[in-house]
């Protein structure tokens, strides 16, 4: 299955079991790549996640039916997979900004949310720069916190802040950000801030060694200051590059991000020139 039918079969699915307790790793299936990739790419393309996406689909179902029929709402939190009504009420007033009440009572108003179409507009004459580069076993050593997929992108820059003010930093200055999606971390990933393992010196308490498998990388260069140039890439390889590839697919497990030595650069990671690469493990289709 190419890339983008199987994004559009996930879609498809999510919105034929809105009332289903469904999963991210059922959804992932759709699209043939891992929850953690799934994920990855969803949010990039639409700027926003999985889980939020499908709350306001079963928020905006929610209101049209209570708008429309006497169900009660207990049975409508029950139907939209809510623990109490509550809860459901709670969501309800955040989404549409009135309670259930006042829509049943008064006629308020109620928000629409249209199910996704993904529309990939693929031009010609698009360059972007990658290699592909087969890599024995390596080994790194780093710190690692567990990440779940909803939250990951906006807390991981507060691990990387944390790190940078600890100890630590003196033994991993942070080559690499990487995620590792082994499926040991229900709903999310373990994120590691690591350096290349250098046999003769010893791992300082804390820090823990890494062996990244032999793969076959997609590696993708990005120039200029951070985070832009990274997030740029990135989204380009879900919207352009994916769509187009017809030798290669991703193969799920780890995801990677190289950094250059900040002090190479006059303006450190926010210099014009400031190097950095996304590595992608990939496998022939």
């Amino acid at each position: 299955m190419n890339w983008i039918d199987g994004i559009c079969e996930a879609l498809d699915y999510i919105e034929d079991n809105l009332t289903e307790d469904i999963t991210i790793e059922e959804i992932a299936k759709r699209a043939c790549v891992s929850s953690f990739y799934f994920q990855k790419a969803f949010s990039m393309l639409c700027g926003f996640t999985v889980g939020e996406y499908i709350r306001s689909r079963r928020l905006a179902l929610a209101g049209s039916e209570l708008a429309a029929t006497d169900i009660k709402v207990i049975d409508l939190a029950v139907k939209y997979c809510y623990d109490s009504p509550d809860s459901f009420t709670r969501a309800f007033t955040r989404f549409h900004g009135v309670t259930p009440s006042a829509v049943r009572k008064n006629g308020a108003m109620i928000k629409s949310y249209a199910p996704l179409k993904l529309n990939f507009t693929l031009e010609g004459g698009f360059i972007m720069d990658y290699k592909i580069v087969e890599k024995e076993a390596f080994t790194v050593v780093g710190v690692s916190k567990d990440f779940k997929n909803e939250t990951a992108m906006a807390e991981i820059p507060g691990f990387w802040t944390e790190h940078c003010k600890s100890d630590k930093s003196k033994s991993v200055c942070g080559m690499y950000g990487i995620c590792i999606d082994d499926g040991s971390v229900p709903d999310g990933f373990e994120y590691v801030i690591a350096d290349n393992y250098i046999p003769w010196n010893d791992i300082p308490e804390g820090i823990k060694a890494y062996s990244i498998p032999k793969n076959t990388w997609a590696v993708f260069p990005c120039k200029g200051p951070m985070p832009h140039s990274l997030q740029s890439v990135n989204k380009k390889i879900f919207s352009e590059w994916l769509p187009n590839c017809k030798e290669y697919e991703i193969a799920g497990g780890y995801n990677i991000e190289m950094y250059t030595p900040c002090s190479d650069y006059p303006k450190g990671n926010l210099d014009e020139n400031y190097y950095s690469e996304i590595w992608i493990p990939v496998k022939k289709k």
